[in-house]
């Protein structure tokens, strides 16, 4: 299992999500905000991921969607998220990168495998990597992917690529993907693999990451679920034969007018609760309170000052 080690103790790691989707969806800006950011001493930049903005949506927003707004309008404009980090990884030397979190299974394996591979080495092994079931079925249907068993396929996803990262020769065979025995000499800069994360709110989502990842992706949430969950993960790593205390925690906190952290200013208690709870690692997404880009780095300023 890839780790990052996380001593007693240690400092809040502090992340933020690069300018992807909204007001903030600019491309050409992310090399300016990302070598901003890390200036600035954030010490991981994300991206995220959504596919399709349906008019008429079969499922609501789970972050609080309504009939009338069944998602954020931000979600209308989405840069992809491989350019996206592809561009931070040309300008960073110390951030790490993550995806929090690509709809793993949409994608298929082996390109999944070669872009992931290509951008780790691109970054010189700072890649995290962030998969999630997604809550969108249409997101599924325009991609030609069934709804049904979308957690078993996420498993075999995370089988076929270790078998690609991993492999010599690198092949698999399951329900969903046949992979022949192959050749791939693109191996990513961390061996074995880069860390992977998974999200997800529900008790099966969490022993999938105590049995199968190196980390949660949480979100912010009562303090009651954080620990909950979080239980969930670790009995299952305990289960499994693995190590609990290896498995990280990152928690995304989204300021949203209308939610309960409302404004940049909302995250500093945050950080507090997170830090009595024993997480080290905070992504802070900000494109539902900035108004562009430049809006952004000076919010972000603001919070590394506080």
């Amino acid at each position: 299992m890839t780790t990052t080690p996380r001593p007693a103790g240690a400092p809040m790691r502090l992340g933020l999500a690069l300018p992807q989707y909204g007001a903030l969806a600019d491309p050409a800006a992310v090399p300016r905000f990302a070598t901003a950011a890390e200036d600035l001493g954030f010490t991981s930049l994300w991206v995220g991921d959504r596919i399709l903005a349906p008019r008429a949506p079969s499922d609501l927003y789970p972050g609080g969607g309504t009939p009338e707004h069944p998602y954020p309008k931000e979600f209308e404009t989405f840069a992809d998220p491989f350019t996206t980090l592809a561009a931070a990884a040309a300008v960073t030397r110390t951030a790490r990168l993550g995806t929090s979190a690509l709809t793993g299974p949409v994608y298929s394996p082996v390109l999944l495998a070669r872009a992931l591979a290509s951008l780790d080495l691109a970054c010189s092994g700072r890649l995290d990597v962030g998969f999630g079931l997604g809550w969108l079925r249409e997101e599924y249907f325009a991609t030609g992917v069934p709804w049904a068993d979308r957690g078993l396929r996420l498993e075999e996803l995370l089988d076929a690529l270790e078998a690609l990262w991993t492999g010599d020769p690198a092949e698999h065979e399951g329900p969903q993907w046949r992979i022949a025995p192959s050749t791939v000499g693109l191996r990513p800069a961390q061996q074995p693999r880069p860390p992977v994360l998974l999200g997800g709110f529900s008790p099966p989502a969490l022993a999938r990451v105590g049995r199968r990842a190196d980390g949660w992706l949480a979100g912010w949430m009562p303090e009651q679920y954080l620990t909950g969950l979080w239980s969930v993960a670790l009995d299952a790593a305990e289960q499994a034969g693995r190590d609990p205390g290896a498995l990280r925690r990152v928690l995304r906190i989204n300021p949203r007018p209308g939610t309960a952290v409302e404004t940049a200013a909302d995250v500093r208690p945050c950080l507090d609760v997170a830090r009595e709870l024993g997480i080290s690692e905070v992504l802070v997404d900000l494109h539902y309170v900035a108004k562009n880009v430049d809006h952004a780095l000076d919010l972000a300023g603001e919070l590394v000052a506080s």
